[in-house]
């Protein structure tokens, strides 16, 4: 019977007899190889252990030079599952990838290529194994470097920008189209949490559009008790949303990132799940990314909007065991009481409609609000307006649209300009579809709107709604 490659388990693969000594009779292992093979391959653990502690780097060397000379499929999945199996009982042993008697050896070339030749198991293990041997390279190995000394070589080394650009690449492939549909997306967004430690990483990432691909996987995972089966999927979605948001915290800290998160929904998402999350390490990772954004641009600002100083209140009443978490609470809530005293009116005002969330806050009917405020309406070539104008265009809510119109009405009755603006931002012909709106609401703020902008502010003290 056949295995589907995409079912394969490591124990499968290892329970496979590779004919070593016909690829030394073909050439394609050296008798030191050879010899090495035969003290390893299907050894106790302890024994593996112990020759690799003595002899690690010429393992490594010789597992390296399979992946690049054979290209059997069978013997690949092995040789992977044999490195697998030796870094996933100890990570350090990563370090032997870049021992100094490696340094004539293209050690990451073999696995940059097998990520996009393999089939999924040798693609999944290449990309698990690229990241952790990545990740153990010693700090002299920085962006621009070749894996190893030999710059003078006369190959092309593959170097380590070559590798974590090639990494990210794949990875961002998996996430917008995954090679296996269960397997594909968790692996990339557990590679990221891994690899977004990496300034060039971040900064490939950014450029191939990747942190809008991971905002999809931030949704609150129901608590709720399930079947073993969903049970086991369940802990596999919290694991997937922890991740994700651990790679949303090591973006957090770099800065183009960030830009690109104040204008995405990831805040809005984040506090949908720190909301309704029992799972410490979810909140931790979402209390620590908001600490980071809360100084910069208008985070602060949106999070007093999205009701984070009540979602803090709740979470500090609770009983957390990670100090880490308390402490990182207790900073959150300082800076957002901080925050909501310097907030202005006309910022929280702003902030509203930036959001498109309109609502009756006081704000809106207040005529001392509108009086001081009126040439705010005026920043960034009239940015609110503009704003105020694409609500009307693409809000389904009937009381944004209600609160939109009202609010282009004030405008018109208070700015000395107010009806030439309005018009010449084409505000009449969008106005005019709502006055045959279903919602009442709408139609009254619709029609508010429209006889200000004909009638002019003389007329205004008649219409007050």
């Amino acid at each position: 019977m056949t295995i589907d490659h995409a079912e394969l388990t490591t124990d499968q693969v290892l329970k496979r007899d590779i004919p070593w000594e016909t690829y030394m009779t073909t050439k394609l292992i050296t008798g030191t190889a050879l010899q090495l093979l035969r003290r390893y391959d299907k050894r106790p653990e302890s024994q593996r252990a112990s020759l690799l502690d003595d002899d690690g780097p010429s393992y490594v060397r010789v597992f390296v030079s399979i992946l690049r000379d054979i290209f059997k499929e069978e013997t690949v999945e092995y040789v992977l599952s044999l490195i697998d199996e030796m870094l996933t009982a100890n990570p350090k042993r990563a370090r032997l990838f870049h021992d100094n008697s490696l340094a004539n050896e293209d050690i990451y070339e073999p696995f940059v290529r097998l990520l996009w030749k393999g089939n999924w198991f040798i693609q999944e293990k290449s990309c698990k194994i690229l990241a952790v041997i990545v990740s153990a390279r010693p700090k002299k190995q920085y962006a621009g470097a070749t894996n190893g000394e030999a710059s003078d070589s006369k190959s092309k080394f593959t170097t380590i920008d070559d590798v974590l650009k090639g990494l990210v690449d794949w990875l961002c492939a998996q996430l917008r189209n995954p090679s296996h549909p269960s397997r594909g997306i968790p692996t990339a967004v557990n590679c990221f949490a891994t690899l977004l430690k990496e300034p060039l990483v971040r900064s490939s990432f950014v450029q191939a559009d990747g942190v809008k691909l991971l905002i999809p996987f931030i949704n609150p995972v129901s608590n709720q008790s399930t079947p073993i089966a969903s049970s086991q999927s369940n802990q596999q979605s919290m694991q997937l949303l922890y991740e994700t948001c651990l790679c949303i915290w090591l973006l957090s800290y770099y800065e183009p990132a960030v830009e690109y998160l104040a204008t995405s929904r990831c805040l809005s998402r984040l506090t949908e799940v720190v909301k309704s999350s029992t799972k410490e390490k979810v909140v931790r990772v979402i209390i620590m990314t908001f600490k980071n954004l809360l100084p910069k641009g208008t985070f602060g600002a949106q999070m007093v909007d999205l009701g984070m100083p009540q979602i803090v209140q709740n979470l500090k009443a609770q009983a957390w065991g990670d100090e880490d978490l308390v402490e990182a609470l207790s900073q959150l809530d300082e800076g957002l009481k901080d925050n909501v005293k310097k907030m202005s009116s006309f910022d929280k005002y702003k902030q509203e409609v930036l959001l498109g969330h309109l609502d009756w806050s006081p704000v809106h009917k207040d005529t001392f609000f509108w009086r001081e405020n009126i040439s705010n309406f005026e920043e960034k070539d009239f940015e609110i307006l503009r704003v105020l104008l694409t609500i009307l265009d693409t809000s389904n809510d009937p009381r944004s649209l209600s609160v939109a119109c009202f609010d282009l009405s004030q405008f018109i009755q208070h700015h000395p300009s107010g009806r030439i603006i309005v018009k010449d931002l084409k505000a009449k012909e969008r106005v005019m579809k709502l006055m045959n709106h279903e919602n009442a609401e709408v139609t009254k703020n619709a029609l508010l709107c429209i006889q200000r902008l004909f009638l002019g502010a003389k007329y205004a003290s008649f219409l007050q709604a």
